[in-house]
């Protein structure tokens, strides 16, 4: 998959992240503005409120069985998850960003690497919202059900004439990794890949020299992971 250069100017960067640390007053008064905000400042403080599937994540039926659906991003929530416009919340399967609140550069600036992977995410869901019009097709792979409900999916956009995953632009362009399992296999391995080639690249967090992957036991310890 070829998934283009991603390189945010600082205006822009900043702008993500000024606002992904404050809502204004009065968008908190709404009750959406404040659930989205509540799941932002959480991860940005290096907690994700977005919690793992209750029963795990069975890649193997993909081959046989596959079970779309269209997904409309109302807000990012986290590193892999946004509100739909259907008030649930979906969590892309197989991509986890960083929860680190140790604070390293990128894009030419100074911010925590929380702050950084919830920023990419961002800029890379309105990215392929424009070429998906704001409608993504997936893969339904579970769901957490409860208020709100979580969808586990791995969503795709059309860039270039060729199908991306969401996941694995986001892995690419490095602000974000592939998902591990409580076994250290990796949810796709695929996804693995394009992490790898991110690293080699110096592509986005990677590009710190003293960047600490993710997937110490910190990151094992959470139960977030997916």
């Amino acid at each position: 998959m070829n998934h283009g250069a991603w390189r945010p100017t600082r205006p822009h960067f900043w702008t993500l992240v000024g606002f992904l640390i404050a809502l204004p007053v009065a968008a908190r008064a709404d009750s959406i503005a404040e659930f989205v905000s509540s799941y932002q400042e959480a991860y940005a403080r290096g907690q994700d409120l977005t919690p793992g599937s209750q029963t795990g994540i069975d890649t193997m039926w993909l081959a046989t069985r596959l079970d779309l659906g269209r997904a409309s991003p109302k807000a990012t929530l986290s590193d892999s998850a946004f509100l739909a416009d259907d008030g649930t919340v979906v969590r892309l399967a197989g991509v986890q960003g960083c929860l680190s609140t140790g604070r390293i550069e990128f894009a030419g600036v100074v911010a925590t690497c929380s702050m950084i992977s919830l920023a990419g995410m961002t800029a890379v869901l309105d990215e392929a919202k424009a070429s998906a019009g704001n409608a993504f097709p997936f893969h339904d792979l579970g769901r957490n059900p409860g208020q709100p409900t979580v969808r586990f999916a791995e969503c795709f956009f059309m860039k270039d004439g060729a199908v991306q995953s969401l996941s694995e632009a986001l892995i690419a362009k490095g602000v974000a990794f592939a998902s591990r399992d409580g076994a250290g296999r990796p949810v796709f391995p695929e996804y693995a890949r394009a992490e790898g080639a991110a690293r080699s690249s110096r592509a986005g967090i990677w590009a710190n020299d003293h960047f600490v992957h993710p997937y110490g036991e910190r990151c094992r310890a959470n139960p977030a992971m997916h």
